[in-house]
């Protein structure tokens, strides 16, 4: 009975450690929060909740088996423990070396210091890319706004939305549910709804530039922004050496605002008015 249960939890812990592994990659690449909800990203039918959902289980499911390994090996550990002389040392050469590789890791992760934000960077790079191809939310959980309320956020008028809505074929009871239970209702996402309203308001913006900033501005570089924006890199760099503001195209608009001492919306609110003031 013995031999079954510790041949029963390595199998586990193989198992689930594959379906960790692969979990853990979808975790890694997966788009920022705010752009899968509002999308309705999906990998395998899969949303990143029940991808993140999966691997939590699946993550207390390994240390689970791994804890029964440790229990079923713990002489062999014990032994792993002990000097030449057989004698119980914790600190034993083996053991200062995963000790020191793991504080190691644990600290270039925290200060993000080379190779492990090329790690980081990357991944952060593959989640832009996701945010250009799938457009990220005029604001913060904005899925979760009622239709009134996103209305009016987005300068839209309730009324002409609607019946936008409507005339594209797309149900929904009244005025105070929220863009994602329309989009579920309908098998859509929240993106495709504003693109329905969106397309009746008139543009009476300057350059493309929003009143409010849209979610995950500070994660986008100046250049990124000027080029979603269509606005002109030059002039804008024009005004932050008279104003100056220290920073290149190629740094995010986080990274520019805190050198100076600024918030990232108070950044993108000089930007948007050195627009206004050249139309």
């Amino acid at each position: 009975m013995h031999f079954f249960k510790e041949r029963n939890q390595r199998l586990t812990a193989l198992i689930s450690f594959i379906l960790l592994l692969l979990n853990s990659i979808v975790l890694y690449i997966v788009p920022h929060g705010r752009i899968a909800y509002w999308a309705d990203w999906r990998l395998w039918g899969l949303t990143k909740t029940e991808w993140a959902n999966q691997h939590i289980i699946i993550g207390i499911l390994f240390l689970l088996a791994i804890f029964l390994h440790i229990y079923y090996n713990w002489n062999l550990i014990v032994a792993y423990l002990k000097n030449r002389t057989r004698q119980l040392k914790i600190f034993t050469r083996e053991f200062n070396i995963a000790l020191i590789l793991t504080i190691v890791c644990t600290v270039g992760a925290y200060v993000e210091v080379a190779p492990f934000n090329w790690v980081l960077d990357f991944s952060e790079s593959i989640k832009n890319s996701a945010a250009k191809k799938h457009g990220a939310p005029p604001y913060g959980r904005a899925e979760l706004s009622t239709l009134k309320t996103f209305t009016s956020k987005m300068g839209l008028d309730l009324g002409n939305s609607i019946a936008a809505l409507q005339k594209a074929g797309i149900s929904l009871e009244n005025e105070q549910q929220n863009l994602l239970e329309i989009a579920k209702l309908n098998k859509m996402s929240p993106q495709q709804l504003y693109l329905v309203m969106k397309r009746n308001k008139q543009d009476t913006g300057t350059a493309g530039l929003p009143d409010m900033p849209k979610s995950g501005l500070g994660k986008l570089t100046l250049s990124d922004l000027c080029q979603e924006y269509q606005i002109n890199l030059s002039g804008v760099m024009k005004v932050f050496g008279d104003k100056k503001i220290k920073g290149s195209p190629a740094m995010k608009v986080k990274e520019i605002a805190e050198q100076n001492n600024l918030k990232p919306a108070d950044l993108y609110e000089i930007i948007k008015k050195s627009v206004e003031k050249k139309e």
